[in-house]
């Protein structure tokens, strides 16, 4: 029973190791440790990382006491800063947008030219089509009126004719 309670472990990892080796590299046969060159690298960075700390440490102060002095001038300044602000940012979008709708104009009037130029050779041949088109749906609409008046003329006389007889 106690064997039971007790939980079972669902997967097992196994993490072969490498006998021989450190971190740093291969131990020689006097258990050695770092080579020449790793440590010459690190000797050669030592200096130059903290060169850039201290570096970073005088951007931060900088940083701090700029916004120390600057911070009560945007407080007292706020109210004409504010709107200038607005108003610039408005401007540029005016501009850009104004910029926008133009370069749109112009590629659009472009393309418009480019389709009417390649158009423009096939256009008389078009309107000769199209009045083709027009001389024959007239003769076809002619001739669909006589077929229509003779239909209707025969259907009368037939009329005529049965009412004459009865």
């Amino acid at each position: 029973m106690a064997e039971r309670d007790r939980p079972q472990p669902h997967q097992l990892q196994v993490h072969p190791q490498q006998h021989g080796k450190s971190l740093m590299g291969q131990r020689g046969a006097a258990g050695g440790g770092p080579s020449a060159s790793k440590v010459l690298a690190v000797l050669a960075m030592l200096p130059l990382g903290g060169t850039f700390l201290a570096l970073a440490g005088v951007a931060l102060t900088g940083t701090i006491i700029g916004l120390c002095v600057t911070t009560p001038l945007f407080i007292i300044f706020s109210p004409v800063i504010v709107p200038a602000a607005i108003v610039l940012a408005l401007a540029v979008t005016g501009f850009l947008t104004s910029g926008a709708f133009g370069l749109t104009a112009l590629s659009s009037l472009s393309w418009v030219l480019s389709i009417l130029r390649q158009k423009t050779g096939s256009v008389p041949e078009m309107a000769d089509q199209a009045k083709k088109r027009v001389a024959g749906m007239a003769d076809y609409v002619g001739q669909k009126t006589k077929e229509v008046g003779q239909d209707i003329q025969s259907k009368v006389h037939e009329a005529g004719g049965k009412t004459g007889r009865t």
